[in-house]
């Protein structure tokens, strides 16, 4: 458990983020070109504020996700990179899982289906009293019908001797 720890907490000094694994290509690609964050924001008219904040994959300092998207399209366009792979990347949230979240929640789920195992016979036993009951009252309310029609149908026969 202890090792699975330290991986993942030297996995946080690296890109875990798809906005920082972005930021990387679009910086390395600026790079390669020889511009410089200036050049490049001027040409596409966005911030070079924004712009560093994409190349270091800063959610905080950015707008809303829908300007960051159009943002990374037009960037992308612009250094000719593949916009597409582009795209689907920024869409690909890749979550860091931590072990205690996974150990927390199997063990809440063992707990809720525990008990609702003990609760079964419980709630089979009500389920059988209650069927039970609500049966005898239906017999019993079948046999006085039928007890009465009978009761009614022995005049109409003396009737029918006489």
């Amino acid at each position: 458990m202890k090792e699975i720890k330290s991986v993942s907490a030297n996995d946080n000094n690296g890109e875990n983020s798809s906005l920082k694994r972005i930021g990387n290509f679009i910086k390395e690609a600026r790079l390669s070109r020889n511009q410089s964050i200036e050049e490049l924001s001027s040409d596409l008219k966005i911030g070079a504020h924004q712009l560093e904040a994409i190349e270091e994959g800063c959610e905080e300092k950015l707008p809303e996700k829908v300007f960051v998207k159009a943002m990374i399209r037009r960037i992308s366009q612009k250094l000719k990179l593949d916009t597409k792979f582009i795209m689907d990347e920024f869409k690909t949230e890749r979550k860091e899982v931590k072990i205690e979240e996974i150990v927390e929640e199997v063990s809440k789920k063992n707990y809720k289906s525990s008990q609702s195992k003990n609760l079964n016979p419980v709630g089979f036993l009500l389920f059988i009293l209650i069927s039970g009951f609500l049966g005898l009252i239906a017999s019993s309310l079948i046999f006085n019908l039928f007890s009465d029609s009978s009761q009614n149908q022995i005049p109409k026969q003396e009737l029918i001797k006489n």
